[in-house]
């Protein structure tokens, strides 16, 4: 993960905490497609809105984020200890049902977002679904917060995934959100399917 960035959410945890809402309609759908209480990895978990959701609708969620303090701010939200974990550190083998990886995975350097889903992919149980999200654009670069962004095209990211490993389906969605720093952004909203 790159440091200024990493750090900008740890010098913001608490800001950050206090605007975050749940992604209900694209979680709601993520979570229609898994078994009843399945296991769930939440990647880049924030302050812990969709940690939330999920473990109320019943399902077995494992929140992590690589700020330790928002890990904090999404401990203190669930009443529960959230880890602070990062991508690179994932080494688990098939045992999650899905991996939800909401505007966190937008932040790893473009050399190493391969090696990453690479990780994900191997964490996820044969037929295991894999949501994340990115802003869009064609090169990576910093924003006006000097946080780093990988900034993918489609095709870019297609390519990306399919050198990580085999998915028996990879859709791709386009959107806009407005981010933390107050900007519309235009988002690609990736879900894949690891092959049985």
């Amino acid at each position: 993960m790159d440091e200024a960035t990493l750090q900008f959410y740890r010098s913001n945890a608490q800001a950050y905490a206090a605007r975050e809402i749940a992604r209900h309609a694209r979680l709601t759908r993520f979570l229609a497609v898994l078994p009843s209480g399945a296991s769930v990895l939440e990647l880049g978990c924030g302050a812990g809105a969709d940690s939330e959701q999920m473990l109320a609708a019943g399902f077995d969620v494992r929140p992590t984020d690589g700020s330790p303090e928002l890990a904090a701010e999404a401990s203190r939200r669930l009443g529960r200890p959230v880890e602070t974990l990062l991508f690179h550190d994932l080494d688990e083998v098939e045992a999650y049902d899905g991996v939800w990886a909401n505007a966190c995975l937008l932040h790893v350097p473009r050399p190493e977002l391969a090696q990453v889903l690479t990780l994900i992919r191997r964490a996820l149980k044969p037929g295991g679904h894999f949501y994340a999200s990115f802003k869009a654009g064609e090169q990576d670069g910093r924003d006006s917060l000097n946080r780093y962004y990988n900034y993918p095209s489609p095709e870019w990211l297609r390519d990306t995934y399919a050198s990580a490993g085999s998915w028996s389906s990879l859709a791709i969605e386009k959107g806009e959100v407005r981010g933390f720093d107050g900007e519309w952004a235009e988002m690609l909203f990736v879900v894949a399917r690891k092959n049985l």
